[in-house]
């Protein structure tokens, strides 16, 4: 990782954006000691945050950017098993646990975080009730969020379904309680596959599809999704 710098001005405490938040959310006294505990960190687009199996030296809260989270097999195939966007929390099991980092975290494009040590985190969680609450919400979403991946990879019948729900669930997660369901569409065709369970060229053919029968629209690598009761049915 490239060296970290401080931006007073980027506090939490000042941010317009932490009520939308879900951990983020914190009292003025919280968000403060945050601030006094946090390093934020500029990441360009696809740098590694952590690795997986990587011994896990604290949390990253995600303030700007976008990032895919992975897992690798033994042999060196990658699944990606979520995206992470504003507001997320990174490396929290780990920390919580002790452990090593379970997935390994890339940016997908310029990327603000606020880096804080694990013992900080700790001592934090313990000395601030409203962290403990907020850091269980946290779990909660992120329990869910795998139940419905798992949910979406194995009953599923269709490709298109899958990639629907894909594309409904980046653009929530990018646009962070906003209304406009609006993106950039960092990943690749190849990576969209791999989230989608199918082949390259079938979510090619099948975002053209979208794009004609008037669900989404492109504009370069951004995408707009203009009917998510349509993406909603297709997905099951």
């Amino acid at each position: 990782m490239p060296p970290k710098v401080r931006h007073p001005a980027e506090s939490c405490a000042q941010c317009s954006h932490r009520t939308l938040r879900l951990f983020c959310n914190l009292s003025e006294n919280a968000s403060h000691r945050l601030d006094e505990i946090g390093v934020q960190v500029a990441l360009p687009s696809r740098a590694v945050v952590f690795r997986e199996s990587q011994p896990s030296n604290g949390v990253f809260v995600v303030c700007e950017g976008l990032l895919k989270l992975s897992a690798a097999s033994r042999d060196g195939r990658v699944m990606i098993l979520r995206l992470a966007g504003a507001g997320d929390l990174l490396g929290l099991s780990a920390a919580l646990n002790g452990l090593r980092y379970e997935v390994t975290a890339e940016t997908l494009e310029p990327t603000i975080l606020k880096s804080v040590r694990r013992d900080d985190f700790m001592e934090f969680l313990h000395n601030y009730v409203e962290v403990g609450e907020k850091t269980s919400q946290v779990l909660a979403k992120e329990y869910r969020e795998v139940f419905l991946d798992a949910r979406r990879l194995a009953l599923s019948g269709s490709a298109s379904g899958r990639l629907a729900r894909l594309l409904l669930d980046w653009a929530a997660t990018a646009n962070c309680g906003k209304p406009e369901l609006r993106f950039t569409m960092a990943l690749t065709h190849e990576e969209l596959a791999n989230m989608a369970g199918t082949a390259r060229e079938t979510v090619t053919r099948l975002l053209n599809q979208f794009e004609r029968d008037g669900m989404i629209t492109r504009h370069g690598a951004t995408l707009v999704i203009l009917s998510p009761g349509e993406l909603e049915q297709l997905s099951g």
